[in-house]
């Protein structure tokens, strides 16, 4: 809602335009630049978007100055302790928690669309053994549009909502036979008893020669993961789902486009560097050493997983995680010398003065790092981890995008640099 506006000249050309300044419930408020270009002729330059609100949400908001994250308005530190994670990705696509018969029948319609077209396994054959989880993942959800073509009407509400629930469903199925598949193991379909993680856990390490007995602690621990991880406002791979799906495609493919940027390793790959960093110290004993090689600028080595881009003070999802990572580690019983090194790491940043005073605490990658690594789960696992959760995030986005009155296709502008206007000159004479 605008309640005052602010002016914009141009010297050179003497035009000036009135912009209404734009509040939302909370927040920082935003100048509405839309007429901006037709006024004046001008764009705006913001490399990153970092100070550019690139639409309307009422689903995530996170003040990083204060370290706060709200789901629908719901602080994380109350659903972290108190809902599970098909309940808030209920809540993240609908806007209100469920009731108990609401999220009865949620959960009985996303336990049923867990299985994924036997056609799959043939898709998943045709990729190299050795290829990273993400690059099967990213394809194999790709291709879930040539399975419910039938279905991708995205002008029907029941047809948005299905394809949401089937993605929600069908991702974990799929990911973990991408695992499998990389090892050489059979595939393992879901178990429809199971709740969503355990039959997660159980997809990804049960063998047919035995059951599998699972610690009650990897199914919480990996449930509150989820939750943490299920959606972070307008960051690089939610914005990229949006970007895609303003084109109208079809939801699946909106969604790989998300699992590609996640893929990155400035985004959902920080988690995975923070083992191959832990690798790095080797051991508990070289943990000092690699303190005192990151507070020199010069020597080229980066503490992974401590301070965040958006929390300025700290994450308040490392704050949740950190006191699960201790019960995992404790309760497992765990004795691995990398896990060793995280502690000791953890300790250290804790009361050393210059992490202090640069606010460089351990964040969500550096817990969730060890607690999948306590898990058994493979460093190459870790991202498409991220992609299980952040699902939730991303057909909430897509799906409120859908009904949006206002939302246009994506197509930011640019500063040219290169060559002014110039003629061809023939081959013999270049």
């Amino acid at each position: 809602m605008s309640n005052h506006s602010v002016q914009v000249s141009d010297s050179a050309t003497n035009k000036s335009v009135s912009l209404p300044v734009l509040s939302g419930t909370i927040g920082p408020a935003t100048i509405d630049i839309g007429k901006l270009h037709k006024e004046t002729g001008l764009f705006t330059y913001d490399p990153g978007f970092m100070s550019t609100a690139s639409c309307r949400s009422a689903i995530t908001y996170i003040d990083g100055d204060a370290g706060v994250l709200m789901y629908r308005g719901y602080p994380i530190e109350q659903l972290a302790k108190h809902s599970n994670f098909l309940e808030v990705a209920y809540l993240l696509m609908n806007g209100d928690l469920p009731s108990a018969q609401q999220f009865s029948t949620f959960e009985h319609e996303v336990t049923h669309h867990t299985m994924m077209h036997e056609a799959l396994k043939s898709f998943l054959g045709g990729f190299r053994h050795d290829a990273h989880p993400m690059a099967m993942l990213c394809g194999m959800i790709g291709s879930l549009a040539a399975f419910y073509h039938d279905s991708l009407d995205i002008d029907d509400a029941e047809q948005r909502r299905l394809a949401a629930v089937r993605l929600i469903a069908k991702v974990p199925t799929i990911a973990a036979a991408c695992y499998r598949y990389s090892i050489g193991w059979p595939n393992r379909y879901p178990r429809n008893n199971l709740d969503y993680c355990t039959r997660f856990l159980h997809m990804m390490f049960e063998v047919p020669s035995e059951p599998l007995v699972l610690p009650p602690v990897a199914a919480k621990a990996l449930d509150l993961l989820f939750i943490l991880h299920a959606d972070h406002e307008q960051n690089a791979s939610t914005s990229t789902v949006r970007l895609v799906g303003s084109t109208g495609a079809n939801p699946y493919a909106c969604v790989a486009a998300g699992i590609a940027a996640l893929w990155g390793p400035a985004h959902g790959g920080a988690n995975e560097a923070v083992l191959q960093m832990l690798n790095e110290i080797g051991t508990a004993d070289q943990v000092g050493k690699a303190v005192e090689k990151a507070k020199d600028k010069n020597s080229g080595f980066r503490l992974m997983g401590f301070g965040h881009r958006v929390y300025k003070n700290f994450d308040p999802r490392a704050t949740i995680i950190r006191e699960m990572c201790h019960q995992v580690l404790n309760e497992l019983g765990v004795h691995d010398p990398l896990l060793d090194v995280a502690m000791k790491l953890e300790e250290a940043a804790l009361k050393d003065p210059y992490f202090i005073e640069r606010k460089l605490y351990p964040n969500v990658d550096f817990y969730s790092g060890i607690i999948y690594k306590a898990l058994k789960i493979p460093t190459e696992m870790f991202t498409v981890m991220f992609a299980i959760a952040r699902t939730a995030g991303w057909v909430a986005h897509w799906l409120e995008q859908n009904v949006t009155p206002d939302a246009k296709i994506g197509r930011p502008r640019q500063l040219y640099t290169g060559s002014p206007a110039r003629d061809y000159v023939d081959i013999a004479k270049r």
